[in-house]
């Protein structure tokens, strides 16, 4: 929160990382999934668009969407509302990467990435 009792920037970091977790705890595709094929998934990029603010104390709904992208990447893309109103207060996307466990990065989706696609039907 900052001196006007608006929520601070930063703090939308770490709500998007806090839906990418539970995303992968339902779906199977969660940081310690990954990580037992060898595999980190480091955020490589991130797109956020601030389009109102939330005050202290309101709360929020977080939309969160797979891309699926035929490269070697897990791409979401995020809604966050405004409960009271519904109001869009911010969209972003996140990008991650396949890289081994000497930061090597994966050029070509690793199998357990593709059967994980099959398996939830992409």
């Amino acid at each position: 929160m900052d001196s006007v009792s608006i929520v601070w920037y930063g703090n939308y970091v770490s709500y998007l990382e806090d839906v990418r977790e539970v995303f992968g705890r339902e779906f199977g595709l969660g940081y310690y999934d990954v990580y037992e094929f060898g595999l980190l998934i480091p955020i490589v990029k991130l797109d956020m668009d601030f389009k109102l603010q939330v005050r202290y104390g309101e709360e929020i709904i977080i939309e969160t969407t797979f891309v699926n992208d035929e490269a070697a990447k897990i791409i979401f893309d995020y809604t966050i509302y405004r409960k009271s109103d519904d109001a869009v207060v911010l969209t972003a996307r996140s990008t991650q990467v396949f890289i081994d466990e000497k930061g090597m990065l994966e050029l070509t989706n690793p199998d357990f990435y593709l059967n994980w696609k099959k398996r939830i039907g992409l």
